[in-house]
């Protein structure tokens, strides 16, 4: 069921290791630190959580291309877990809109490229007809919406491993303004689901 024109949340996800950091020191394309929690129970019902009541996908250049290039390829798959063929086909059928000052048109079915500041992008998306607007692991869209207090949906998953470096999420100059912990859901792996509201 989608929500009504004007009230589409903008809904952000990342993973973040327990000293906060989304990537490892100089190894941006190294998810080896994810892979093992990604494919807990408590990882995969939270990404169904987030995507279920979402029309729109959000996402930088660089993260389409690696969210696009691997996803659909599972749909049908032997032995795919079904929640992450759920979320295959979802991405695949959903409207996707890709931030990007480089592409000229889009490889992907359902896709529009927008060359436009994120927040301006988020301003029209919020005008028309949907459910929630989420990013999935896009950093530089997710710090550019927390900087101009864009999303309404905060959702974290807390991985139990040190990386020692590495680029954070949250930076110094954010807006100040309070959150609401919503749910908050903990894996025997060590793995920690968060999402909180933004209180306006």
């Amino acid at each position: 069921m989608t929500e009504q024109t004007g009230s589409r949340r903008v809904v952000t996800s990342m993973n973040l290791s327990l000293d906060g950091h989304y990537d490892a020191p100089g190894a941006p394309t190294d998810m080896r630190w994810v892979l093992p929690y990604a494919v807990t129970d408590v990882a995969r019902d939270h990404m169904v959580s987030l995507f279920q009541p979402a029309t729109t996908a959000l996402l930088g250049r660089v993260n389409a291309e690696g969210f696009l290039g691997f996803w659909p390829t599972i749909i049908g798959a032997e032995g795919v877990d079904p929640r992450d063929e759920a979320f295959a086909k979802w991405l695949v059928a959903t409207d996707k809109v890709v931030l990007s000052s480089t592409l000229t048109e889009a490889p992907w079915e359902r896709t529009s490229i927008v060359d436009n500041p994120t927040a301006d992008v988020v301003d029209e998306l919020k005008k028309q007809e949907g459910g929630d607007i989420v990013v999935f692991s896009s950093a530089s869209v997710i710090k550019a919406l927390l900087a101009a207090d864009k999303v309404d949906r905060l959702a974290l998953m807390i991985f139990p491993v040190f990386l020692g470096g590495g680029p954070r999420l949250f930076g110094d100059g954010l807006p100040a303004g309070q959150w609401e912990l919503v749910s908050q859901t903990a894996g025997d792996q060590g793995t920690l689901a968060l999402v909180y509201d933004r209180v306006r």
